[in-house]
């Protein structure tokens, strides 16, 4: 069974970081503030299904890649 991640999510429902499956990828993300126990929700996708936006620990939103998305696994 694969892992949930942030790539997986639709549009309004949310997750809480629970780790990444890039080790690369994860310094990346932790610097713009994505660290596990943090809350995300997915607000917005643009049309073609890529970049998506998520907000967060509801503090401030943030654009990703579907690639980088599909790096943070949610619990």
């Amino acid at each position: 069974m694969s892992a949930r991640t942030v790539a997986k999510l639709r549009k309004g429902e949310t997750g809480v970081i629970k780790s990444f499956s890039d080790r690369a990828m994860s310094l990346k993300l932790l610097e713009m503030g994505c660290v596990p126990g943090c809350e995300v929700r997915l607000d917005a996708i643009a049309p073609f299904g890529d970049p998506v936006c998520i907000n967060v620990g509801g503090c401030y939103s943030l654009s990703l890649r579907l690639n980088e998305a599909s790096v943070i696994e949610l619990e």
